[in-house]
């Protein structure tokens, strides 16, 4: 386990009698107390399939039950109840072209796109772009960098760009009519992002969405 960005913990685990999973989807893990009491949550799988363990980032949440456990608590070599893969909708099967618009945290299951992508010579198939507030506080961010993702950042510049919020003009470029566009993050990053994805011409049944927020 790592912490590669403030308040968060990336975990490697080995999962007995392991599935392979497919890029997108998702692991629950759930923690059980002393006295019964249970809580769960899931978290997009980083790492390609061929990985032979399992890699999950874990955003630290002041009210989170599982993630404060995870951040705060466990160590290498503790046992987790885990369960997965999980998702059949939001997975990329490394076949066909497609376009990842993350918002921040969202960018996970599109590693593992990219990770399996790289691993099988198909990265041509894969255009990014993402959305964060800071590159420090991106997961991921060298990596994505290094594989030519569009980064706009809203607190900082980079580069000559100022700083700002995806807009048609960064998607427009980025989209081919035989993709498929996966969109990933926050509730209201998801809802924006499909708004402006279809308001540049992408049609609505080529896009899929994942959002992500506090459990019920």
């Amino acid at each position: 386990m790592r912490r590669p960005v403030q308040r968060s913990v990336e975990l490697r685990l080995d999962v007995h009698d392991r599935v392979d999973h497919l890029p997108g989807q998702h692991y629950v893990v759930r923690l059980t107390a002393e006295d019964g009491y249970t809580a769960q949550r899931s978290y997009s799988v980083a790492s390609a399939p061929g990985d032979p363990l399992v890699e999950l980032f874990v955003a630290r949440l002041d009210d989170g039950e599982v993630s404060l456990h995870l951040a705060d608590v466990v160590e290498p070599g503790d046992e987790l109840e885990v369960r997965g893969p999980i998702g059949g909708w939001f997975v990329w099967d490394g076949a066909g072209p497609a376009l990842l618009v993350a918002g921040g945290y969202g960018v996970v299951p599109f590693v593992s796109m990219l990770r399996h992508a790289r691993a099988t010579g198909r990265a041509d198939l894969l255009r990014i772009a993402v959305s964060a507030r800071t590159l420090a506080e991106l997961p991921y961010a060298d990596e994505l960098a290094d594989a030519g993702a569009l980064l706009a950042l809203t607190r900082e510049p980079r580069g000559i760009r100022p700083p700002g919020r995806l807009t048609a003009m960064d998607l427009v470029p980025l989209w081919e009519p035989e993709q498929t566009v996966y969109v990933c993050g926050s509730a209201s990053f998801a809802d924006a992002a499909t708004e402006l994805l279809i308001s540049s011409g992408t049609p609505a049944s080529a896009i899929r969405v994942e959002r992500f927020g506090p459990s019920a």
